[in-house]
């Protein structure tokens, strides 16, 4: 393992889905992706060229939410990834500038995941991903150690770890190791494609346990089989305490106990690139979380945070100062 690793000391708590006891720190578990941005005004042309502007970025689900907690004030933020060797060092560096402490597994034999974003240079600013999660999805139980959890007031899961069968092993023991020291668990769904492979009942089976989820609006639907966002959202919060559904231009929901409880407006913003909107969203939330903040204050907070992520090109929240 690369990266600071996890301090030792006395682990924090929690008093509720919604709240956190000051102090503790953020622990994130998921993925570390070399990202290729490419941005285009015109309509891809099937044979031939489409020009575009073309940047390669560090993000990643479970990075880019990193790096967003510690970005809008969470006081220590850390990040367990697994990367390919051609890339390690690069992404540590990546992390450690924007505040977070990274402990990176290099895995022998994978190269660091990429995700081609194809960006539509209109007015949303919309995108299609291409993704190879490479060595994100070689997680396994190994690169878990219990004592990750010393001095952690939440912990966080991407939703990317999902998807292979060693990844889902290691939620299972990282769930389980949470639940044992009464640290609150969110999880953000990741993908609306890869969470219809998987399928409804298996991943609310898996997140089962989990204190707060983050979906979007197409993930609460998919989850649900329900069309309307607030409907689903309520219905998710009769299996998980918190249910916070992220609506884009339209905002977030809160939802409790089956109802939804809380409508937060989106914050204006001109999209130039909406990768990492929900990344920024989630991190914003979970860091006002750590603060004190009541899930509505939160969600404010984390709207606020992909406004500013989708003027930025990439997944990542301005450099400090």
């Amino acid at each position: 393992m690369t990266g600071a690793g996890a301090d030792r000391g006395a682990a924090g708590g929690a008093d509720s889905a919604g709240t956190s006891t000051a102090g503790g720190a953020l622990l994130v578990v998921g993925d570390v992706i070399t990202d290729v941005v490419a941005r285009h005004v015109r309509p891809l042309a099937a044979g031939t060229d489409t020009v575009a502007s073309i940047r390669t970025v560090p993000g990643g689900a479970g990075a880019n939410v990193a790096c967003w907690a510690a970005h809008r004030g969470a006081a220590e933020v850390r990040l367990l990834g697994r990367v390919g060797a051609e890339a390690a060092a690069w992404h540590e560096r990546e992390l450690v500038v924007h505040g977070v402490r990274p402990q990176l597994v290099v895995d022998p034999r994978a190269p660091t995941g990429t995700v081609i974003c194809l960006v539509d240079g209109g007015a949303s600013a919309e995108r299609t991903l291409l993704t190879d999660s490479g060595a994100s999805l070689r997680f396994e139980p190994a690169d878990w150690s219990d004592a990750l959890l010393d001095g952690v007031a939440r912990l966080h899961l991407s939703g990317y770890l999902l998807f292979s069968e060693p990844s889902r092993a290691l939620v299972r023991v990282a769930l389980r190791a949470a639940r044992a020291r009464g640290v609150p668990v969110s999880l953000d769904p990741a993908s609306a494609g890869f969470l219809g492979e998987l399928g409804p009942g298996r991943f609310l089976a898996l997140v089962e346990g989990v204190d707060v989820l983050l979906p979007s609006r197409d993930e609460a639907c998919l989850l649900t089989g329900l069309t309307d966002a607030a409907d689903a959202a309520a219905e998710l919060s009769l299996r998980v305490p918190l249910v916070v559904a992220k609506q884009g231009h339209e905002g977030a929901l809160v939802a409790r106990s089956g109802k939804v409880c809380a409508r937060v407006p989106a914050t204006a913003a001109t999209p130039r690139d909406t990768t990492g909107a929900g990344d920024a969203f989630t991190g914003a939330f979970l860091a006002a979380l750590l603060a004190g903040a009541g899930p509505k204050e939160a969600a404010e907070e984390g709207c606020r945070a992909g406004a500013t992520a989708v003027e930025r090109v990439g997944g990542r929240p301005p450099l400090p100062g």
